[in-house]
């Protein structure tokens, strides 16, 4: 029987990657649950033994002349059928059959050890995703709740998968997901919890947009091109800004690619989503009319470093533009660059106005 627990744990070691060291404690609180589930009394004297591939289990007794608790004394005769050096007083350690257990007292052995599997399986799962926090996966969509909408995405292979939550809230408005279908998700979170480590991602996040361009941009995974800051409206537009960490290289060019190959493959990924890449500027002067692309500025004045607002002169025919659709591209371009963004026309700034 030692043999097959010991095959046992080596393939489920295997298999799941949970350390034999592990299940034998396991094993060992299964043991000492089963003996108080099936023997009432005193517990403290009872230990397991792990030698050389075998598990013994003891109760460890008293020598007296007269036994008063069972539970913790032993008769000098009797300790001397297990060691004839036994005297008063000396502790003897009595064999426990296992195999004797009752019906509940086995049974609760192999809950105790099942519940072990189940720690060990979670603890496992928060360990390897939380190392995969701010990272983007691809997963599998298993189900989607149709009052919710909340979707479950299977992320990650073999062992190390699990299933993360995609709320509505983090899906992109629009996309319609479907199950079996596979998407990239950018892993937010990992928390713990009673029901187990539960992995939060999402398809709105900015981080998702970073990454993606990580993939496609060698520049930017070697360091020449670095992300600066990201805004986005999930599904509609982001603006994204760059900049060289070495002279001779066009960041933006770098994100764009050959016809704009690096950039399309990001926005195929997000479903059509539209990307203004623009240069970032220490100046916030000209890292502010820079996020304003596509429209042109004329000026840019800084009104308040402290509470961080300016007013931006553009083109009377570039004003729609620079505000964009519903306020679009002067909202994205404030969340870009940190600033309280006054846009007026060039003829209410020649006005005095």
């Amino acid at each position: 029987m030692n043999a097959e627990i010991f095959a046992a744990l080596a393939q489920l070691e295997k298999e799941r990657g949970i350390p034999q060291t592990y299940m034998i404690d396991k094993i060992t609180q299964a043991l000492v649950a089963a003996y108080k589930k099936d023997k009432e009394g005193y517990t403290d004297n009872v230990f397991v033994s792990i030698e050389n591939g075998t598990i013994e289990m003891y109760v460890q007794k008293e020598v007296v002349e007269e036994v008063v608790s069972p539970t913790t004394e032993i008769a000098l005769d009797a300790a001397r059928l297990l060691d004839d050096k036994a005297d008063l007083g000396d502790l003897v350690n009595v064999s426990v059959k296992t195999h004797d257990f009752g019906r509940i007292a086995a049974q609760t052995a192999k809950q105790v050890i099942i519940q072990g599997i189940r720690e060990a399986e979670r603890g496992m799962v928060f360990e390897n995703f939380s190392s995969k926090e701010h990272e983007i996966l691809t997963g599998t969509v298993l189900r989607i709740d149709p009052r919710s909408g909340d979707a479950i995405v299977r992320i990650g292979g073999g062992n190390d998968r699990t299933d993360a939550l995609l709320s509505a809230s983090e899906q992109v408005r629009g996309e319609v997901l479907k199950e079996g279908e596979m998407i990239r998700v950018y892993v937010v979170e990992v928390r713990r919890s009673t029901r187990g480590p539960q992995v939060i991602v999402s398809r709105t996040h900015p981080g998702l947009v970073k990454r993606l361009f990580e993939l496609e941009v060698p520049e930017i995974e070697n360091g020449l091109v670095e992300v600066k800051s990201i805004a986005r409206e999930a599904g509609s537009r982001t603006k994204l800004a760059v900049c060289a960490t070495e002279e001779n290289i066009d960041p933006v060019g770098a994100c764009v690619g050959t016809r704009g190959g690096r950039v399309g493959a990001v926005v195929d990924e997000l479903g059509g989503e539209k990307m203004d890449i623009v240069v970032w500027s220490e100046d916030p002067e000209k890292f502010i009319a820079s996020a304003l692309s596509p429209s042109d500025v004329i000026s840019v004045t800084i009104l308040d470093n402290m509470q961080k607002a300016c007013r931006v002169i553009v083109p009377d025919d570039q004003l729609s533009l620079a505000i964009g659709k519903e306020g679009q591209n002067a909202r994205l371009a404030a969340r870009l660059t940190g600033y309280k963004i006054d846009i007026k026309p060039a003829s209410q700034a020649e006005d005095g106005e």
